[in-house]
């Protein structure tokens, strides 16, 4: 018997043959890219890893649904190894089993006829058992392709979604709170590389809620490695915040304060490449995310605007942090945005926020050399 690593994916299969066979690559370059030095062989739906594979790696590469390690062995050599298999995977210790059979070619016989006659097998080789179709205490796996075949009791659940990379590059909004970083890691798992984004707003942030971004990131890098954050420093809001002020307008600052970082991020998108903005936006959750404000939001941008998070409730949002490993950072201390009015506005009108604008006479955009 050889040790091996079966990968299975989901969506990819379900491609024209040539798309399937590029994603297929795009999978199997981004698991070489967490685990250098293992071997890789594909089939039709089938991943078949050798070498040092290491399942926690495994699990967070976007793209594979489930994972097992098999034992490989032919087709001829299933009666006399099968017995052997389960007695060193425990079928001694349980009461009651089943066999889960799957069958690929051509073959004199059907998977229900191989099913029941090496069911019969481990009876006769451990009397105590008793199949039980419905709720086993031990599932042994059989699957056979062609003149080859792969034993496993477990699988192992992964991310699943589409390979990373293969739907291009999105720069993500990311403040280092619970929503944002759950929204780059909704579109990651859609196949988006990310380019997270921290737009600094000199005099109403400070180092520590950078910080708290930064940490945030490093936990993305489980599932995107490599993945840094970018911060750009931007003094337009103390200029239109003071502005706003003094003309008894300051419930508009948070609409200023996400129009002006919209307008950061096209234009850092479009240096960079990328197809469009992510942000961790959720219908009615703070002021600035009413229906209304949402359309004055969007219209800063000049390219798509990916909201993941829209018809999710903070409950929702919380849950998938804890999942993928970010909640934890994003609820730990940092000062927060001091620009934030008493009294926001939750119904501005995009002709009034535009007027407003103009007459400010806003400064450029700084980016980065």
């Amino acid at each position: 018997m050889k040790k091996q690593w079966l990968v299975r994916y989901s969506e990819i299969f379900l491609k024209s043959d040539p798309v399937r066979r590029q994603w297929e690559n795009v999978l199997i370059a981004n698991i070489l890219k967490v685990m250098p030095g293992i071997h890789v062989r594909n089939e039709r739906g089938r991943i078949w890893l050798d070498g040092d594979v290491k399942p926690d790696l495994l699990k967070k590469v976007f793209g594979i649904v489930s994972f097992s390690e098999v034992e490989h062995i032919k087709l001829d050599e299933i009666e006399s190894s099968l017995p052997d298999y389960c007695r060193r995977h425990g079928i001694d210790k349980v009461k009651t089993f089943a066999i889960k059979m799957k069958r690929v070619g051509t073959h004199a016989f059907s998977s229900n006829d191989k099913a029941i006659e090496y069911g019969n097998l481990l009876r006769s080789e451990f009397p105590h058992l008793k199949v039980n179709l419905a709720n086993p205490d031990k599932e042994i796996h059989i699957e056979i392709r062609d003149k080859e075949a792969y034993l496993y009791d477990n699988v192992t659940k992964a991310v699943g979604g589409l390979p990373l990379g293969v739907e291009g590059t999105l720069v993500a909004l990311v403040s280092g709170g619970i929503d944002s970083p759950v929204a780059a890691w909704m579109m990651m798992k859609r196949g988006c590389r990310i380019i997270p984004l921290f737009v600094a707003l000199d005099t109403f942030l400070d180092e520590t809620t950078i910080a708290r971004a930064r940490r945030v990131v490093e936990q993305l890098a489980q599932y995107q490695p490599g993945i840094e954050l970018i911060v750009i420093s931007d003094s337009y809001l103390a200029h239109a915040k003071a502005e706003l002020v003094s003309r008894h307008l300051e419930k508009y600052t948070c609409i200023f304060c996400k129009r002006r970082m919209y307008r950061v991020a096209t234009a850092y998108a479009n240096r960079v490449g990328a197809k469009g903005i992510v942000t961790g936006e959720s219908i009615g959750q703070v002021a600035s995310q009413t229906l209304d404000n949402l359309v004055v939001l969007t219209d800063a941008a000049e390219i798509p605007i990916y909201r993941p998070l829209i018809g999710f409730d903070k409950e929702d949002t919380i849950l998938v942090a804890r999942q993928i490993g970010t909640f934890l950072e994003s609820t730990s201390s940092a000062s927060g945005c001091k620009a934030v009015p008493s009294g926001p506005s939750t119904r501005a009108k995009l002709e009034t926020i535009r007027e407003i604008e103009d007459n400010l006479k806003a400064t450029g955009i700084p980016i980065p050399g």
